[in-house]
């Protein structure tokens, strides 16, 4: 039996320097996100205002995460839409529950 050697070579990818600005970018973009809602967390009233601001704060910052972390921004737009269509039914249906909810138990106590 003859010995091998095991020639392997490491060859070393230089930085690409675009897409270390890229994710500089994309986390400054979500500090800067998570940073206004603990702002209006501790200065704002509590109300229906605070939490439409969280509500719509929160989905931006998942839209911008699907777009950038799941490489979605890049991809066709059916793609796009048959994850986000789903997503907004979703929501409408809680919304919607939540709702027939309460008028049924306003109708049943009240």
């Amino acid at each position: 039996m003859d010995i091998q050697e095991n020639k392997s070579t490491l060859t070393v990818v230089p930085r690409n320097k675009e897409k270390i600005k890229k994710i500089g970018k994309t986390a400054l973009i979500l500090a800067l996100i998570t940073g206004a809602e603990f702002i209006m967390a501790f200065t704002m009233p509590r109300g229906i205002i605070l939490y439409v601001l969280f509500m719509a704060l929160t989905i931006w910052k998942a839209k911008y995460i699907m777009m950038e972390f799941m490489h979605l921004g890049d991809e066709v737009k059916p793609l796009i839409y048959s994850i986000l269509i789903p997503i907004a039914f979703l929501f409408w249906l809680i919304i919607v529950l939540i709702k027939e909810g309460s008028d049924i138990f306003n109708m049943r106590w009240f």
